[in-house]
């Protein structure tokens, strides 16, 4: 059995996980065993387990899922409307003079490289992000971003054009890992090891949902801690703020 996935909310109706970074959320030509199947092998035999919405393979965070075709219905209704609240916590290259703002971009895909998104004035589909700068880290900012509409990968486009690219992202900031030696000029790993990165995914956590739930009828928020990796990059990068002011 691998490593259990954290459940984070589980009745009659859905389930609320954290996903981890790098496990698919639904089965794709990429290969690899998915989310869905993980849990009803290991975690939740039994189950009917029915999505509202995806998570990209590499970005952790909050996922919900429907157990019922009622509950799914339910809750891609709200989607589609635009009346679920998505909250992500993005670790960020740069520092932006605003504390927050709203960007307005039409994403549409790459004419040449699948699975990549452009902005594009003429073929995108409207796309809105607000976000707010959460805690600034010296050259590294960490923000809160809540994605207005749910185009793929729009946080990680987004962010690019106001020139704040995810620190770790291959596709649009051409970086695949972050190491304490970019930001500490004089550090110098142990000499029997090479540095290991800090994070080596994307700096991207779905952090909270609010949405109605389908069987209460009530309005309600899930929060998914932050995992591992997200969180000693915080740390080192708070020790290196600190000690320099």
């Amino acid at each position: 059995m691998s490593r259990p996935i954290d459940i984070l909310l589980d009745d009659e109706h859905l389930v609320v996980v954290n996903k981890p970074a790098g496990i698919l959320t639904v089965p794709g030509r990429q290969g690899g065993v998915s989310l869905r199947e993980i849990l009803m092998r290991d975690q939740m035999k039994d189950a009917t387990l029915l999505f509202v919405h995806r998570l990209d393979r590499h970005t952790s965070g909050v996922l919900l899922m429907a157990k019922t075709p009622q509950a799914q219905s339910f809750l891609s209704v709200q989607f589609q409307k635009r009346e679920v609240e998505k909250d992500y916590l993005a670790l960020v290259s740069g520092n932006p003079e605003d504390e927050s703002g709203v960007i307005h971009a039409p994403l549409a895909p790459h004419p040449r490289l699948t699975g990549v998104m452009v902005i594009s004035q003429k073929k995108g589909k409207p796309s809105v992000t607000r976000w707010r700068v959460e805690e600034r880290l010296g050259p590294v900012t960490l923000l809160r971003c809540r994605p207005l509409t749910g185009r793929q990968h729009q946080i990680r486009v987004h962010l690019k054009a106001l020139g704040l690219p995810l620190l770790v992202d291959p596709v649009y900031a051409d970086t695949s890992a972050f190491f304490l030696s970019q930001l500490k000029p004089n550090y110098r790993p142990s000499a029997h090891h090479e540095e290991r990165p800090l994070i080596d995914r994307l700096s991207l956590h779905a952090q909270s949902l609010t949405f109605v739930h389908p069987g209460t009828q009530t309005r309600m928020r899930v929060d998914a801690p932050l995992p591992k990796d997200f969180r000693a990059a915080l740390t080192q990068l708070r020790k290196l703020r600190d000690a320099k002011s």
